[in-house]
């Protein structure tokens, strides 16, 4: 299945699905060492990000997240890419900083269509989600 997006930070990342309709604070919400989700009022804490396909609602926090996600990139702990129902600046600066693909505001509900686990392809080029069978 193809899902158009807009595209905020370029690249393609392909990986397994991590989605939470919460929104993600970076700062305090995730350990940019590992790559762990280590705020335990989160549905996803104690998942690791590392090559995974982030989907989530949103960022929330202080705009130092911007640099936990930059920091996350240098440590070779980021996602994969990150699918956003509406970014806001603190994930999509952070996620251009970092080289990591971005895409937001999809057609359909994401979060409704994929599950986690799921093999799934961001290209932030042309703006396309692929769920890959």
């Amino acid at each position: 299945m193809n899902i158009k997006c807009r595209v905020l930070s370029e690249g393609v990342g392909r990986g397994k699905a991590l989605v939470s309709r919460e929104p993600l604070s970076f700062l305090g919400g995730v350990d940019p060492k590992t790559g762990t989700i280590i705020d335990p009022r989160h549905p996803l804490y104690g998942e690791n990000l590392k090559d995974k396909i982030l989907i989530i609602s949103g960022g929330k926090g202080s705009t130092v997240g911007s640099y936990v996600i930059f920091q996350l990139a240098k440590n070779e702990k980021a996602p994969a890419a990150i699918i956003c129902k509406n970014a806001e600046p603190i994930i999509a600066t952070g996620a251009i900083m970092a080289g990591i693909p971005l895409v937001d505001q999809p057609e359909k509900d994401v979060m409704k269509i994929i599950k986690n686990s799921m093999e799934v392809e961001v290209d932030g080029y042309s703006g396309i989600i692929k769920t890959i069978p």
